[in-house]
Formats: C-alpha cells, sequence, structure tokens
C-alpha cells in the first residue's frame, strides 16, 4: 500500500522555480533553500513508494509541485499507453501536483520509444489528432494540462501553418494551456530560420501557464550553425532577450530554470533563477510603471535592469 498523510496541492507562484533532479535532493531536504516551486518528472514517480518516492513526498509537503511528463508521446500514430496513462492518473492522485505538462511531440511508435522527444508536421491532420489526445489526456486526469513546445532538427516540407499557429489553435480547441519553453524557441528560430519574435507574438497569452529556461549547446550543421537542446550550461544570452521580449508580450509567468546533464552545484541553479527572477520583476504589473500598451517599451526595461 502506498502510505501518504493528505498533502493539498499549493498553487505555483509567479516566480521562478528549478527543475529538481535526484542529485540535488539530498541537498534541498538539507538546506531547505528558498526556491518558490520544483519540478519533477512524472515518469521518475511512477512508484509505489522507494526512497525517491519519500524524497519527493518530503519535498512537496514544503514546496509547490509541478509534475512535468517526457514519455505519453501525445502525437504519435500509435494509440496512447493505458499504462501509461494510468499510472499517470494514479500519480495524479497521490502527488496532487499545481501544474501537470506534457509535449507536443511523438516518442514511440509500434511499441519501441526512441528516447527523445520527435517534432510533429504542423498540417491540419496533426493538429486533429493532438486535439483528440489531449483531451483523452485531460478527461482522463480530470484537469486541464499544459503542453510544451519542443526543440527541433528537422522540418517537415508538408507542413501547412508555423509552429506557432499551432501551438495557438492546439490551446483554443483543446482547452489545454501552454508551456512556453522559450529557450526552444529560440532554438528552432536558428535551426530552421525564423523570426523567434514572431512566434512569441502568436503565442495567446491567456493560454501560457508556465515559462521555461534552459542552456543549449552550439554546433556546427551541415547548412550552418546549429543549436542543440542540452540542458547542459547557462541560459544563453540571445535567450535572456527573447525571455524579457516574452515576459513584455505575454506578461509575467510562473518560469522554470532546467538543467539536465552536467549537473553543477545547486547553487548555479539557484543564481540562474535570481538573473530571471530580476527579469521577471520588471513585467509585474504594479512594477513596471509603463503603458502596458506599448511591450517593446517594456522589453527595452527589463533588458536594461538585466544588463545593470
Amino acid at each position: 500500500m502506498f502510505p501518504s498523510r493528505p498533502v493539498r496541492a499549493q498553487p505555483i507562484p509567479t516566480q521562478v522555480g528549478i527543475g529538481l533532479r535526484p542529485a540535488h535532493v539530498a541537498h534541498v531536504l538539507e538546506h531547505r533553500p528558498a526556491v518558490p516551486f520544483f519540478e519533477l518528472h512524472s515518469e521518475n514517480l511512477f512508484c509505489a513508494g522507494g526512497a525517491l518516492w519519500d524524497a519527493f513526498d518530503a519535498v512537496r509537503r514544503d514546496y509547490p509541485v509541478s509534475l512535468h511528463g517526457v514519455g505519453l508521446s501525445l502525437g504519435s500514430a500509435d494509440p496512447l499507453d493505458p499504462a501509461h496513462l494510468a499510472a499517470l492518473r494514479e500519480l495524479m492522485r497521490r502527488a496532487e501536483p499545481a501544474l501537470v505538462s506534457e509535449h507536443v511531440c511523438w516518442g514511440a511508435i509500434g511499441g519501441r520509444h526512441y528516447n527523445d522527444l520527435l517534432p510533429l508536421p504542423y498540417t491540419d491532420e496533426a493538429l486533429d489528432l493532438m486535439v483528440a489526445r489531449v483531451a483523452q489526456l485531460q478527461d482522463a486526469l480530470g484537469r486541464r494540462v499544459l503542453v510544451e513546445n519542443v526543440s527541433s532538427y528537422i522540418h517537415y516540407t508538408h507542413s501547412t501553418m508555423p509552429e506557432w499557429e499551432f501551438l495557438a489553435t492546439l490551446a483554443e480547441r483543446s482547452g489545454c494551456g501552454l508551456l512556453l519553453d522559450v529557450n526552444n524557441v529560440y532554438v528552432n528560430s536558428v535551426n530552421h530560420g525564423y523570426d523567434a519574435h514572431a512566434f512569441i507574438a502568436g503565442i495567446p497569452a491567456a493560454a501560457v501557464g508556465e515559462l521555461h529556461l534552459a542552456g543549449f549547446t552550439r554546433k556546427q550543421g551541415l547548412g550552418g550553425p546549429l543549436l542543440i537542446d542540452s540542458h547542459d550550461r547557462r541560459v544563453d544570452p540571445a535567450v535572456w532577450a527573447l525571455y524579457d521580449y516574452t515576459l513584455a508580450r505575454l506578461g509575467a509567468q510562473p518560469t522554470l530554470i532546467e538543467w539536465d546533464q552536467d549537473l553543477p552545484d545547486f547553487a548555479v541553479l539557484e543564481d540562474e533563477a535570481r538573473l530571471a527572477t530580476a527579469c521577471l520583476d520588471q513585467h509585474r504589473p504594479d512594477e513596471r510603471g509603463l503603458d502596458e500598451h506599448h511591450p517593446d517599451e517594456h522589453a527595452h526595461a527589463g533588458l536594461a535592469a538585466l544588463a545593470g
């Protein structure tokens, strides 16, 4: 049996949280750092108990938490895996997270998982599939979920709409929210040659429930620069600038620092969160003191504050 005292979900504040990885759990439990919220990967908690669940259970008593899925493969041609869906539903019941999220992607076909978040073609057919899958997921969980835009290194020549239009329509038709990964927007803008600001401008502010920030790796591809969403270093200055622009366009949003490989000391993540907080604070309605109909002014003000 699963032993747990009832814990009511604490709402995610409009502040900057950190993605909690197993290597940092002991530090968090010992030092109780002043982090507004933590995010954990859902699949790591598909267990009836054990050391990791006990640690998570302790964390969620002191901090708001969100759960971020990476394995449901919402956009696959295969049906959703009923065992995975049942495990996620049970985890939601037990954990009572404030936010639940997944990805706009596919990663499994024919029962084989590819250990990656693979992009979809942006077509009406793929959109209809994603609307149906997100509706199935939300019905199964009994709650609204957020879906995240993924980084990609290929594009489909038969796509009929830009990615931001696909996401906005998906949110409108399914009633889901969007987890907007600002790093992924920038990575894809370089890899596929589009305007990152146009992407942000095409996202409806009311649909956004959270933002992600992470670091990328610069490579040289056959056709020019190639950015890899590696999550193994600090946020790039270009992504900080795009984050500031995003806040100016969409308003202050809960934000998460992600770091998944070559994990640094926890203090490095706290420093990244501090930088994001300085930017976020410039865009709170009661603090920015600027005409809200001029987002470019907000962007310039926020960048100046971050640089200072």
